[in-house]
């Protein structure tokens, strides 16, 4: 029983503990490539924020871990077969539920920890912000913590190198032989402005990518998934510990 997992501990170990973070990790339900689990995304998001939450919890930072929320925004994937989508104000519904809880029993801090790129909570926890003035409501995405090109060959965004090198290190179970797997060759826009970055449209996924995946994945190798969840769980440890320690009148120097 690790006692920072909400999921695996009990009443009788938690009744008298007080957490100054609680920690929701977000994933999705979706294809990635032809050899990586639907459920790729959840799992990054449970593992990373165990390990991160373990440093933390080691270096005295009172951290809860919530259970994972397995469905994130894939508007664009409508077509692709069980792509499953939970609709941005689905997702704020179900936030709202959480800080209720979280504000009525005195935990005023909440971070959740992204693994999907479709999902967007900035504008989610502005509005609720307002409605939870006590409380620090913040997110990040993990795989923006680190600078991938130091750990990666092949750039990419979805069931690429790095995602395949992490479950290869974290499930190796759940991975089909790499000469299974696609190229993850993606169709860049027509459009000058969204192809430079400036400019956003949604991706029609089936139209960007043959084998849903975006990114060479070919190169990966659990060694490289295991010295990047160590890299990267380290640095997320940090902003738990950091967000544990801080006091919520006294943000700014």
């Amino acid at each position: 029983m690790r006692p920072y997992i909400l999921a695996e501990t009990n009443w009788k170990e938690i009744q008298n503990q007080k957490f100054d973070v609680a920690i929701l990790p977000w994933g999705a339900t979706e294809a990635h490539n032809y050899h990586l689990p639907y459920g790729t995304d959840i799992l990054e998001a449970e593992y990373i924020a165990a390990e991160a939450a373990r440093k933390a919890w080691e270096a005295g930072a009172k951290v809860i871990v919530l259970p994972v929320i397995p469905f994130g925004v894939n508007t664009g994937q409508t077509d692709i077969l069980l792509d499953i989508n939970m609709s941005p104000s689905t997702q704020a519904a179900v936030l709202h539920d959480v800080l209720e809880v979280l504000n009525r029993q005195g935990i005023q801090k909440l971070l959740i920890l992204n693994s999907h790129g479709g999902n967007d909570f900035k504008t989610m926890l502005r509005e609720l912000g307002l409605k939870y003035p006590n409380m620090f409501l913040s997110s990040c995405n993990w795989f923006q913590a680190l600078n991938k090109a130091e750990f990666f060959e092949n750039a990419g965004d979805h069931a690429d190198e790095m995602e395949t090198s992490l479950i290869l290190h974290l499930r190796p179970d759940l991975v089909l032989p790499l000469e299974e797997a696609g190229e993850g060759r993606d169709k860049k826009p027509k459009i000058r402005a969204y192809r430079e970055g400036w400019a956003w449209a949604e991706r029609k996924w089936s139209q960007i990518s043959e084998d849903t995946g975006v990114g060479n994945p070919k190169k990966a190798t659990k060694e490289k998934g295991e010295r990047y969840f160590d890299a990267v769980t380290t640095k997320i440890s940090l902003l738990f510990t950091e967000l544990a320690d801080a006091k919520i009148d006294d943000l700014y120097e």
